[in-house]
């Protein structure tokens, strides 16, 4: 049993030792009976592994997270309730407790999420539709790891992606890439790290530099604004930026139909 600077609760055991199901119902017991009320955490994790004594293995795939029902007016409930298509790609809605999603697809590897990411892309319907994708292999897999070689060829496999993710975007979709927190593989011990973390924005307007933002609400007053909601939020809207041009959401042409937001674990 263990905890780390995130608000999470983590029991960790050997499958020979504790069977799949009773690892889930402990963890399920804790998530409804003990990390409630004041000691309410965000998640209760469940973490399998396997192997000898030495050469221990994580069942990733296996691994079950217990969240926390997030408060009334989470963003991606506020969309649904005007009428988004709200998907999520990958653990997204594990985070959120399944709460404010139409659509939850599963992924494992970034591979997998980018791939399930561009055809749901591909599949879009025309109505207004919010994809939110999280690709976990730079923290999972190489931030906690501290394997700085494998976190640079992640980064690789990504931009190699990235062409492939635009061309499928729609003419009036929009692009939002940043990451959730740091997880420097260099910097010793495992917690995640660093205070900043990049945001990348792609439309129709020309670049500019976004400069160092003041808070993660930017990232929901964003997404609101490419839908056209006026939904109160203390963020401020990247998309009006100076330089954007008479093309950025929320000018005489109108907003954006289709958005998704690419949270790159640690980045």
């Amino acid at each position: 049993v263990y905890t780390s600077a995130d608000s999470v609760f983590q029991v960790a055991a050997h499958t020979d030792v504790v069977p799949l199901e009773r690892l889930y119902a402990w963890c399920e017991a804790a998530r409804t009976r003990i990390w409630v009320g004041e000691h309410g955490v965000g998640r209760v994790i469940a973490r399998p592994f396997t192997g000898e004594a030495g050469s221990y293995r994580r069942l990733s795939e296996k691994r079950k997270d217990y969240a926390m029902a997030p408060p009334a007016g989470a963003m991606q409930s506020v969309l649904q309730e005007h009428g988004v298509t709200t998907v999520s790609v990958g653990k997204v809605a594990d985070l959120f407790d399944g709460v404010g999603f139409h659509e939850q697809i599963k992924t494992g590897r970034n591979a997998v999420g980018i791939e399930k990411l561009v055809d749901r892309i591909r599949a879009w319907d025309g109505s207004p539709t919010y994809v939110w994708v999280n690709l976990i292999d730079f923290d999972q897999e190489f931030g906690h790891r501290n394997d700085p070689p494998g976190f640079a060829a992640c980064l690789e496999e990504f931009d190699r992606a990235l062409p492939e993710i635009r061309a499928a975007m729609p003419s009036n979709g929009g692009l939002l890439i940043t990451a959730d927190h740091g997880n420097d593989p260099t910097y010793p011990g495992t917690d995640h790290t660093r205070e900043y973390v990049p945001v990348l924005l792609f439309d129709r307007a020309a670049p500019v530099n976004l400069g160092t933002r003041s808070s993660f609400e930017d990232h929901a007053a964003s997404v609101y604004a490419w839908f056209g909601l006026t939904v109160p939020v203390s963020g401020t809207d990247l998309w009006q930026r100076p330089g954007a041009g008479s093309e950025a959401p929320g000018s005489d042409i109108g907003t954006g139909d289709g958005g998704v937001s690419a949270t790159e674990e640690s980045q």
